[in-house]
């Protein structure tokens, strides 16, 4: 078995791994003393996949505004075997319930002590991974209240406790020093070889398709400007970064916001599974962007690149460019 991320988070990267891959800077395996530095974590897919593929990384950073999840990386990190037979008792109770109604009204119990706060580490992480594990598609989203309130999902046999998984990201957390708070923090870590991974909440890309709730603090459009400051200050200080975020230019026919945003930076188009829609019909795949300040990746070694460039769309200027 290989680490994976411990819970399931909208937006993960698991599915996208292999182009993430390929959109590293060309030489990233010949690079010494590697610093990584994650500043929305988030699931940490790419985190995991990195520290097991790159052993070149030896010092890694990540951070995230979300508390519990960071409260939940440190758990898992400092006391992963007091989690797991917290767990497990968990799951043993949630499992015996003979009936559909009866396990609702089990979790509807544990969502409203998980949002009385006031909580241990243990307890707290272990309410957040049971919720994550037994609500709706295996969602996160909170009000502007910060109350986790999606419902409870279907799942016959969920797996609430997946002990080989969260030995192994214990294993892998222990060379890893974790923060919570606002991304900026994260910069004064940058050394030598260093890579930001940043996966910022998406820009929606209609009026129908916005999920940025992962915390009670918003991400707008001028949060994501000053997100390109924040690469511009990397950029500027000679480290690598790459930026996942939505790309609206194909539905738009146009260029896109962040097409006009990181005009200066290369920009890539990945493809990406949507699903966490309600309607089966809208789930299927999207095009995303990824955005570098380096010019050749590892793709173009490659026969075939697995991205294409940007489109060629007619646009408009978006004022709050002007």
């Amino acid at each position: 078995m290989k680490a994976k991320p411990f819970i399931k988070w909208a937006g993960g990267k698991s599915q996208l791994i292999d182009q993430l891959d390929d959109l590293l800077p060309a030489d990233f395996d010949k690079w010494k003393d590697v610093t990584y530095i994650e500043p929305f974590v988030g699931g940490g897919a790419m985190l995991f996949y990195l520290l097991q593929n790159y052993p070149q990384i030896k010092r890694a950073i990540i951070n995230d505004i979300n508390q519990d999840l960071i409260t939940c990386y440190r758990t898992i990190q400092q006391k992963v075997e007091v989690l797991i037979d917290s767990l497990q008792e968990v799951e043993r109770r949630f499992l015996a319930l003979p009936s559909h109604e009866k396990r609702k009204a089990f979790f509807l119990e544990a969502r409203d002590r998980y949002n009385g706060k006031n909580l241990e580490d243990i307890k707290n992480t272990t309410l957040f991974i049971f919720l994550n594990k037994t609500c709706f598609n295996g969602l996160y989203r909170v009000n502007g209240k910060g109350k986790f309130n999606v419902p409870f999902g279907r799942y016959e046999h969920p797996i609430i406790c997946d002990i080989p998984t969260l030995r192994l990201d214990s294993k892998l957390l222990q060379q890893v020093e974790i923060l919570d708070g606002e991304y900026e923090q994260a910069f004064k870590y940058a050394q030598g070889h260093t890579l930001f991974y940043l996966d910022p909440p998406y820009r929606p890309i209609s009026q129908t398709s916005s999920f940025t709730a992962y915390s009670k603090q918003s991400f707008d459009d001028e949060d994501q400007i000053r997100l390109k400051n924040f690469c511009d200050r990397i950029d500027k200080a000679g480290f690598h970064f790459m930026l996942s975020n939505s790309d609206s230019s194909i539905a738009e026919g146009r260029k896109s916001f962040f097409d006009l945003l990181y005009d200066a930076y290369k920009i890539e188009r990945v493809w990406a599974p949507r699903c966490i829609n309600v309607k089966s019909e809208k789930r299927g795949k999207l095009t995303e962007i990824l955005v570098h300040n380096y010019h050749k990746t590892k793709a173009m070694h490659k026969a075939q690149p697995v991205t294409s460039e940007k489109p060629s769309f007619p646009y408009t200027i978006n004022p709050i460019f002007t």
